[in-house]
C-alpha cells in the first residue's frame, strides 16, 4: 500500500513543484494533498506493531514532510512561492529514496520511553534547519538576481522576483534558525539522558555526537554573531550552509554509508 501513497506523493510534489505561480490557490491545494498522502505513506512505512523503522531516507523524508508544512504555513503569510521550486523537488527524491532503502525495523520493547521523544524532537530539528537551509540558497539566489547583469525570464528568476525584500527574508531566517537551535538544543540534552540510560555514560562520543555537537557551536555562534556583531548577509548564509551540511553528515551521512555503501543493518 505505502508504495502507491510513495508514487502518488512523488507525483504530487513534482506537479507543484511545475505549476505556474499564478495558479495560487491550485498550488496550496496540490501541497496539502501531497503533504498529506506523503505522511500516510511514512505512517504506514516507518510505524509497525511495537517497532520503529529507521534509516537515512526514512529520516529524509520525514524531515521533508515537515520542511513541507513549514514552507505551506510560512507561503500563505510572506509569499515565499520561491521556496516551492526547491521544497518540492527535494521530498519528491527523499519520498523516492525511502521507497528505495527503506531501512531497518527497530523493536521499542527495550526502549526507553525517551526514544521515541529524542527521535521526534530530532527529527523537528532536522527539519527546521533543513527549511532554514533552503531558505539561505534562496537568499544568495536572490542576492545574486539582484546583482545579475540580464533580466532574462527563467524557470526560477520568476518566483525569486516574487520574493519579499532581503531584509524580511533575513529575518524570517534568524527566526527558523532560533526554532531550529533551540530543537538542536533539546535534542542534544535528550541524546545525553538517552545514553546515559542506554550505554551507562552521560554522552557516547562517535561520529554521530561529534557532528552533532560541531552542528550546535556552528548555530551557536552564528545567533551569537547576529546579535554581538550584526552577522548578516553571506557570512549568516555561510554558517547557516555550514552548520546544515555538518548536522546532515551527523546522522544521514553515516547511515548512508552503513546502509548503501556497506549494506548493514542498524548500528
Amino acid at each position: 500500500m505505502q508504495t502507491y501513497l510513495f508514487i502518488a506523493a512523488i507525483a504530487l510534489y513534482l506537479l507543484c513543484a511545475a505549476l505556474p505561480s499564478r495558479r495560487g490557490t491550485l498550488v496550496s491545494a496540490v501541497t496539502v494533498v501531497a503533504w498529506l498522502v506523503h505522511g500516510a505513506g511514512l505512517w504506514t512505512d516507518v510505524a509497525a506493531d511495537g517497532s520503529l523503522r529507521l534509516g537515512f531516507a526514512a529520516m529524509l523524508s520525514s524531515a521533508l514532510w515537515v520542511s513541507v508544512a513549514a514552507y505551506w504555513i510560512e507561503n500563505r503569510n510572506f509569499g515565499l512561492d520561491g521556496l516551492r521550486r526547491l521544497v518540492m523537488p527535494a521530498a519528491a527524491l527523499t519520498v523516492a529514496l525511502q521507497a528505495i532503502y527503506p531501512g531497518a525495523l527497530i523493536p521499542l520493547g527495550d526502549k526507553t520511553p525517551l526514544f521515541g521523544w529524542h527521535i521526534a524532537v530530532a527529527t523537528l530539528a532536522y527539519s527546521t534547519l533543513t527549511i532554514a537551509a533552503f531558505h539561505a540558497v534562496l537568499m544568495a539566489l536572490q542576492e545574486a538576481r539582484l546583482h545579475a547583469a540580464t533580466d532574462r525570464k527563467t524557470f526560477l528568476s520568476g518566483a525569486l522576483d516574487q520574493l519579499p525584500a532581503l531584509l524580511t527574508m533575513e529575518k524570517l531566517l534568524f527566526r527558523m534558525i532560533g526554532i531550529g537551535f533551540t530543537l538542536l538544543t533539546l535534542t542534544v540534552l535528550s541524546g545525553i539522558v538517552f545514553s546515559e540510560q542506554l550505554f551507562g555514560q552521560a554522552l557516547k562520543w562517535d561520529h554521530k555526537s561529534a557532528f552533532t555537537m560541531l552542528s550546535w557551536l556552528l548555530f551557536a555562534a552564528l545567533l551569537a554573531g547576529r546579535r554581538l556583531r550584526g552577522w548578516r548577509g553571506k557570512t549568516a548564509l555561510s554558517f547557516t550552509l555550514a552548520g546544515f551540511a555538518t548536522l546532515l553528515l551527523a546522522y544521514v551521512g553515516s547511515r548512508f554509508v552503513f546502509e548503501v555503501v556497506l549494506h548493514k543493518g542498524w548500528a
